[in-house]
């Protein structure tokens, strides 16, 4: 009796265990139906982080804009209301996202403004030289080939284009030491400030900045070379 008292007490906190990861994955990749409260809470726990981020970039009101890993859609709303005349995209590569991120942007999708795709950072499906401007919040950390997907939004951008990343948790950062063995667990990428840097002017990117805020978060940029305008000419 001792032992299947014992058996079934290792069988429920085996259970639990596996439904504990499985949860917590779902802020990797949200499911359709599961991930909705990870992508509602996303949403909002990422708003303030968005707009410090935002106001390191210059937004066009005509601009063509890319939110890779879109999430539940707030950043393309964000996005949406600062180029008011121009045309936002939006790509993630998990299902409950794409549809959570199409029912919070329906209006402006219906009015032809916003375009949203599932879709993996790795092979965008988009032309080059498209895009004025790439935004990724809170996304970077999941690539699975940070070299070349850097290179894949390099592609798609306009010459003298940005590509913006924006992140809650770097190394270094005043949330690392809380938050890392989570990130890990996840399998996430931790870069510093100087990895990021040297990530953008690997993959080709010019005037690479980078922001630090006193609340752990970092927002890193850099432009598409204007000679591209030449290559693409030939």
């Amino acid at each position: 009796m001792q032992f299947l008292d014992a058996l079934w007490t290792m069988l429920r906190l085996a259970i639990l265990f596996a439904f504990a990861i499985y949860l917590l994955m779902q802020v990797r990749k949200p499911s359709k139906w599961l991930g909705r409260p990870f992508i509602w809470l996303m949403n909002s726990s990422h708003s303030k982080l968005t707009d410090w981020g935002l106001e390191h970039t210059k937004i066009d009101q005509n601009f063509t804009i890319l939110d890779v890993g879109c999430g539940g859609g707030r950043t393309i709303q964000k996005l949406a209301a600062q180029a008011s005349r121009g045309k936002i995209y939006g790509v993630d590569y998990a299902e409950g996202s794409v549809a959570m991120s199409r029912k919070k942007n329906a209006d402006s999708i219906q009015a032809g403004r916003v375009k949203i795709k599932r879709a993996s950072v790795s092979q965008l499906p988009f032309a080059d030289n498209k895009f004025d401007l790439a935004t990724a919040i809170e996304t970077q950390y999941y690539w699975p080939n940070l070299p070349n997907d850097m290179q894949e939004i390099l592609r798609v951008l306009k010459p003298g284009g940005t590509l913006l990343i924006i992140a809650e948790v770097y190394k270094t950062g005043s949330r690392n030491n809380v938050l890392s063995p989570v990130m890990k667990f996840l399998g996430s990428s931790s870069l510093s400030a100087d990895d990021q840097r040297a990530l953008f002017s690997q993959a080709g990117f010019q005037e690479v900045r980078i922001f630090e805020h006193k609340n752990g978060w970092i927002c890193a940029s850099g432009k598409k070379p204007e000679a591209s305008v030449r290559s693409a000419a030939n």
